[in-house]
Parts: C-alpha cells; sequence; structure tokens
C-alpha cells in the first residue's frame, strides 16, 4: 500500500511524502517514487513537465504519541457471532477475522471504544532513536519530530541523539497538539534546535488539530485551523503547515478565511500558511483503488484514476499559490 500511495501522490506532484521512521517503509516509499519517475520518463505529459521529486520525510516521536500506535486483538476470543463493529468503523480496513492487520493499521483508535466486549487494544511501538538515527535519517531529506506540550526533556533526548545527522536533511517539521502554554513549549524546544538558520533545514510548525480524524467529515478541519491560526498570531519564526482532520475542505476553509497566499479574502499584510499534510483522508481517499492492485503502474486505468483522486487534493492547493503539500503514508 505504501508503495502505491507513493507512486500516485508523486504524479499529483506532491512535495513532499511521509513515512514511519521504518526500513522497510521507507524501501517501499522509495520504490514508489522510482515507478513514478519511471512512468514519467515513458511521456511527454504536462504532468512530467511540472514534476519535481517529492522529499521523503520520516516521522519519529519524542515521548508518546498515537501516531506511533496500532490497535490490537486477540482474534481467538472474539466470538463468531459477534457483529464485527470494529470492521465497519476501520477507515483503513485493518480489521478481518484473522485480527488486526499491521501493515494497515495507523492507530487512529475508532475501534477501541466500539468493540462490545472491550477486547480490544492500543499497542505503542517505540523505535530505538539510535537505530533510526544511523539507518533511517541518512536515506532521508526530511524528518518531522512529533511532541506534545511538557515534553521538553524528551525532545531535548531526542534532539541530542539526532543532531549528528541533522545538517543534510532540507526540512524539519514539529508536529505538536493544542494544549496550555503551546506557544511558550514551541519557543522552548525552537531555542534547543537553534532554527530556522543560514546554514540548517528549514522549520515548520505543523498544527495537529485533531489528529488523524480528516476522513471523518467537514468538521474535522476547524481544529486545525484553529490552530493554525494560534500559531500564525504568534512571533514564531518558521512556516506553518495544517495536519490533524485536513480533508477536502481544508483548502476552501483557508481561502475563505485569507488564510492562504492569493486568496481574495482577507488582508494582504496578515500571515499565511506554507502548506496542508493530509494523513488519514489522502490515504481512505485512494484506498479502494490502490488496495486491489499490487503494482498500481500494471493497470493503467486503476493508476490513471488513482492520480486524479490524489490531484483533487494536490493541484487546489499548489496552483496558482505554491504552498507545500505533504503525505503521511
Amino acid at each position: 500500500m505504501v508503495r502505491n500511495l507513493a507512486l500516485a501522490y508523486a504524479l499529483a506532484g506532491v512535495d513532499c511524502i511521509d513515512v514511519a521512521a521504518d526500513l522497510a517503509v521507507v524501501a517501499a516509499a522509495k520504490e514508489g517514487i522510482a515507478a513514478a519517475e519511471k512512468h514519467l520518463s515513458l511521456s511527454e505529459s504536462e504532468r512530467r513537465r511540472r514534476y519535481q521529486r517529492p522529499l521523503l520525510m520520516v516521522s519519529i516521536s519524542a515521548g508518546e504519541d498515537p501516531h506511533f500506535r496500532k490497535a490490537w486483538f486477540d482474534p481467538a476470543v472474539c466470538p463468531p457471532d459477534c457483529d464485527r463493529p470494529c470492521e465497519s468503523v476501520c477507515p483503513a480496513a485493518a480489521i478481518d477475522r484473522a485480527g488486526v492487520r499491521d501493515d494497515r493499521c495507523y492507530g487512529c483508535g475508532r475501534c477501541l471504544p466500539i468493540c462490545p466486549l472491550g477486547l480490544i487494544e492500543a499497542r505503542s511501538h517505540p523505535t530505538s532513536l539510535d537505530a533510526i538515527a544511523a539507518s533511517v535519517l541518512s536515506q532521508a531529506d526530511a524528518l518531522e519530530i512529533h511532541t506534545q506540550v511538557a515534553h521538553q526533556a524528551a525532545f531535548e533526548y531526542l534532539w541530542r541523539t539526532i543532531s549528528p545527522w541533522i545538517n543534510h536533511l532540507r526540512l524539519i517539521s514539529i508536529s505538536c497538539p493544542d494544549g496550555e502554554g503551546l506557544i511558550r513549549y514551541l519557543k522552548k524546544i525552537q531555542r534547543t534546535m537553534g532554527l530556522p538558520s543560514r546554514e540548517g533545514p528549514e522549520l515548520i510548525w505543523q498544527t495537529d488539530g485533531r489528529p488523524m480524524s480528516g476522513d471523518i467529515g467537514k468538521g474535522t478541519t476547524h481544529a486545525t485551523v484553529r490552530l493554525a491560526q494560534k500559531v500564525l498570531n504568534s512571533d514564531l519564526s518558521g512556516h506553518i503547515q495544517l495536519a490533524g482532520g485536513t480533508n477536502q475542505y481544508t483548502v476552501l476553509k483557508l481561502r475563505k478565511l485569507g488564510l492562504l497566499q492569493g486568496s481574495t479574502e482577507g488582508s494582504m499584510q496578515s500571515p499565511t500558511i506554507s502548506g496542508i499534510a493530509y494523513g488519514s483522508y489522502a490515504r481512505c481517499l485512494l484506498m479502494p483503488v490502490i488496495e486491489q492492485n499490487h503494482y498500481l503502474e500494471e493497470v493503467p486505468k486503476a493508476l490513471q484514476e488513482a492520480v486524479t483522486l490524489a490531484e483533487s487534493l494536490v493541484l487546489p492547493l499548489k496552483y496558482p499559490s505554491a504552498q507545500l503539500t505533504k503525505i503521511m503514508v
């Protein structure tokens, strides 16, 4: 699935593809990007002329984070007559009679409260910082760090561990949900990083409004927009990108509020956001197409359908404006 998502969104013109800090996942994403470039080399389309290779970003966490967990239950104790509401509520189609598929579950947690017997639990999947720094960061173009307010000690430990691999990166994104003292906390970790700097990578503040909820409905985009406005009104240095609840309504909402460059509403002097990260909605949008094909490029009709769907997210943001679009696969 990761390979096909990377392939489709690379062809759609996404700027950055965000994956877990896992060697197998990184390899699958790189394979998808390579397949996109091979496909483009055989065509003379407008898509080829505007294509730029997306940055490969890996995500790690400073402390506990819901993005680094997966659902789990023992299928042997699941009653055979259960209506299995967990299957119908799962946006990734990760649950079947055999349990939870790790390769599909991305930890949204929607199945946990819906099990009538309470059999489903969330299990953390922490990654050794030393291991990923040595093996994964060297292959990445960008890094996303997930953190939370009041986790400064964990953040400082992470930063010390990965600092030898920072200089070759082009972007560092800090993803943090809202909380009491958010701006104070972000300023503290900004001092720890010493970014932005002339020699270092670009710094992005990612406003994680409502984590992993973009596929639920229209209202989920409101939380990330409100959080973006809060960060925009601070004096933090760096770019601001929306995440957590982003979907097909996000660009429309931002334009209405004058928060995108080129918007007809709002003041031209007002600060604007630099991009949008699409996660759960981006995956669910393409899921019906990509899960039916192992190698998407071998089925031209399916590939075109997947790319057209991906472009419905990417193109409204990128053209005529030039904000960053990131896809989390």
